[in-house]
């Protein structure tokens, strides 16, 4: 017998004592548990707290039937939600096992057992599973980290990422343009977290929050006496972030009469209060950011153009939700974790008509507008998945991005990425994945294997 592959458990619930010694003798190379009825299985479940579940629905006191496989079913995704369960049923049960995965199980397999397939299947269940206690352990480990709010799989944002952790250190004006709520403060807090600085302070100030007759007094600060009401002196923002960073959110909605002021302080780093003559020094990296397109603004002469050349020394672009591929529904995923816990429900995950939607939706207000509907949907939703209905957006018929890829009508290479991103939208589950992508899965499994297609993990 071959080496146990460590801390690998597999629980089999089968109350037919030869499909017990076939499906014991498939998985030689894990620790296998086996029971026949609802008690043991749940004793094996918080005892041994098995990875992977193989679940025959048929089992006594109704073993023509599917009672108590459902009862053990919802039993299991109540008691541990992260445990991957494969459902074992006859070819005329396909209906049940449907139901099955609609309430919560990862996949099903239809007997007669085929050891090689049903062993693919199982140990795709196991890389799942370990892939996914990886990200929890990633997210746990990086929660001091300064980025560690920002979750992609882009290839933008992963290169964005780079940049930001080469400019960090350094002192030069940045400038990050992006939609709103595309997550610019997020950047400009990890700019400052990787940078020396990052003992200092980091001081946000949103232009736009505030009224253009506060704006000066509130960046360079004034003297007593500098206007009625000034009873003393105070700090404006800029010397306030002294030996730190300052954020300017919505530069671009800065007045032109300002415009020159902020132009002298970058040049010699010193600034006058109001109602002073006397120039302070102030050493702080700036980082500014504006969703408005400036250059078009310097055309119409709304904003200075030797300002712009000033403030635009290091400029990052931060791409709109929906030109992040695939980011849509991984946020999704993140966004409804982090409520279920908050909302204590047992949220596992998003129908394929959901997760459609969330994929072909334009996001128009970005991360802020997707994190808002998961939030209603997690409050909203009946059941213990996400419906399209929850979401409550409305239908996009301008946008064709879809999730029904049928591979009869795409090259080779547009195979692997078909695949891949199929895989991805239903976190791996062989069955969802092969109907979504129009093929058995068996050809799906044959693909798989041909493209040598893995689990992220490796």
């Amino acid at each position: 017998m071959n080496k146990k592959i460590a801390n690998r458990r597999l629980l089999i619930i089968e109350d037919d004592p030869g499909l017990q010694s076939q499906l014991k003798w498939c998985f030689d190379d894990e620790e296998i548990l086996l029971c026949d009825n609802e008690k043991d299985a749940l004793t094996h479940l918080r005892r041994s707290e098995p990875q992977v579940v193989t679940l025959d629905l048929g089992l006594p006191p109704d073993p023509g039937g599917s009672s108590v496989g459902f009862k053990i079913l919802n039993q299991i995704s109540s008691i541990s939600p992260k445990t991957k369960i494969i459902i074992i049923t006859g070819r005329e049960e396909k209906e049940n096992a449907v139901k099955a995965i609609g309430l919560g199980a990862y996949d099903f397999y239809q007997k007669p057992i085929d050891a090689d397939i049903l062993k693919f299947v199982v140990n795709r269940a196991f890389r799942l599973y370990e892939l996914e206690e990886k990200n929890r352990e990633l997210e746990k480990s990086s929660i001091q980290s300064p980025i560690a709010g920002l979750i992609t799989s882009s290839s933008e944002m992963l290169t964005l990422c780079r940049t930001v952790e080469r400019v960090a250190n350094t002192d030069a004006t940045t400038l990050i343009l992006g939609d709103t709520g595309t997550g610019k403060e997020l950047i400009a807090r990890a700019l400052h977290g990787f940078s020396e600085r990052k003992e200092q302070s980091f001081s946000p100030i949103n232009r736009a929050a505030i009224p253009e007759n506060l704006l000066e007094s509130e960046l360079f600060g004034y003297e007593k006496g500098a206007f009625t009401g000034a009873n003393a002196n105070k700090k404006g923002k800029i010397e306030h972030a002294n030996g730190g960073t300052l954020f300017l959110d919505e530069i671009g909605d800065m007045p032109l009469s300002l415009q020159a002021k902020m132009l002298r302080f970058l040049q010699e780093r010193t600034i006058q209060p109001l109602g002073s003559n006397k120039d302070i020094p102030v050493d702080v990296r700036i980082v500014c950011a504006t969703h408005r397109n400036l250059e078009e603004m310097i055309s119409e002469g709304s904003f200075r153009e030797d300002l712009f050349y000033r403030l635009s020394e290091i400029v990052l672009n931060l791409p709109a939700l929906k030109e992040r591929d695939g980011d849509a529904l991984i946020l999704s995923r993140a966004f409804l974790n982090r409520f279920a816990q908050e909302q204590g429900r047992s949220l596992t995950g998003f129908t394929d008509e959901a997760i459609q939607t969330i994929e072909s939706y334009n996001w128009p207000g970005n991360i802020r507008e997707l994190e808002n509907k998961i939030k209603r949907a997690s409050i909203m939703a009946e059941g213990n998945k996400i419906t399209a209905h929850d979401l409550g957006l409305p239908p996009n018929k301008d946008n064709e991005a879809s999730l029904a890829i049928n591979l009869k009508n795409v090259r080779e290479e547009a195979e692997k990425k078909a695949i891949a991103r199929a895989l991805m939208q239903t976190e791996h589950n062989m069955a969802k994945a092969a109907k979504l992508l129009g093929v058995t899965r068996p050809t799906l499994y044959t693909l798989v294997n041909k493209y040598h297609i893995k689990a992220k993990d490796g």
